[in-house]
């Protein structure tokens, strides 16, 4: 516990199903990387800006046929950011290697929403070969007319700064974000799973943001300085481009062209959804999911 009297710790244990293991990645950075369980090989689930590894576990528990792990990338969760580290996406990729590298995993399948998505396409092209294929559900991977900068005037940013970060409780959150868009068209489930890992208890009862709001808004504002879409073409596996009901101005709006740039790149639209998709409906995105990976 640090003195701002709020519980950082992890809860470590031994590797397997509900444990959490810590992971030494760049810059100082420990991950938390949590076992989801189940059987057979590897599949690394990694998550949105702004969630967590645990925010997987209603769509995990869907996805049978592999073992589920889930990091907490630099800043979520219980991943803390050393002060200072500038969130240069690169890091995010940083941590799928080194998730990689320190559990040992051969053959494993990459699944990724949003943030996580672009990690692990990062990841695969800087590195061929480190997955076998991968599922990504609305990538944040922008073409290069968008302008490889660090995005200032990011809307998204401005609301993430004014994200409320401190509730009386665990039960308070969870009716505050019910009752509201984008977290209300969560399944309850999922909405559990989001705050109960997502936010800090105090001692005095009260829960806090493990991802800071000003953590998420630079991450937000360095969405678009990353090129991994010219990269794109490094990425020699099978990759399912997921997306959910195309508008312009979102992340499904370009979900089309990664999956055109991929050598071996497949787009899946489930039109009924929105960007949180794995969150919406959890059983039919790992249905497909599974699907399209056991067909690669």
């Amino acid at each position: 516990m640090r003195g701002d009297g709020v519980d950082h710790e992890l809860t470590a244990g031994a590797a397997g199903t509900g444990s959490t293991t810590e992971v030494r990645s760049t810059g100082g950075v420990v991950l938390a990387v949590h076992d989801l369980g189940g059987e057979g090989p590897p599949a690394l689930l990694a998550h949105a800006n702004g969630f967590h590894g645990h925010v997987w576990e209603p769509f995990a528990r869907h996805l049978s046929g592999w073992h589920r792990l889930a990091p907490d990338l630099r800043g979520h969760g219980r991943s803390p950011l050393p002060t200072g580290l500038r969130l240069d996406w690169d890091g995010y990729a940083d941590d799928v290697l080194a998730t990689v590298d320190a559990l040992g995993l051969v053959g494993a399948v990459g699944i990724g929403h949003s943030m996580g998505g672009a990690a692990l396409l990062r990841a695969e092209a800087r590195r061929p070969g480190t997955f076998r294929a991968l599922w990504c559900y609305e990538p944040i991977v922008f073409p290069p007319e968008v302008g490889r900068r660090r995005h200032e005037g990011n809307p998204l940013a401005e609301g993430a700064l004014r994200r409320r970060a401190d509730f009386p409780s665990f039960e308070a959150a969870i009716a505050n974000y019910a009752a509201k868009p984008p977290l209300d068209a969560f399944t309850a489930e999922a909405l559990d799973a989001y705050v109960r890992h997502g936010f800090a208890a105090r001692p005095d009862g009260t829960v806090t943001l493990r991802c800071r709001p000003e953590v998420e808004a630079e991450a937000f504002r360095m969405g678009t300085a990353h090129d991994t879409f010219e990269r794109l073409g490094d990425v020699a596996i099978p990759v399912t481009v997921a997306m959910g009901a195309a508008h312009p101005g979102t992340p499904a709006a370009i979900a089309a062209r990664i999956a055109e740039a991929l050598p071996q790149g497949h787009l899946h639209r489930f039109e009924h959804l929105g960007h949180f998709g794995p969150q919406q409906a959890p059983a039919e995105t790992a249905a497909a999911a599974a699907a399209a990976l056991r067909g690669a």
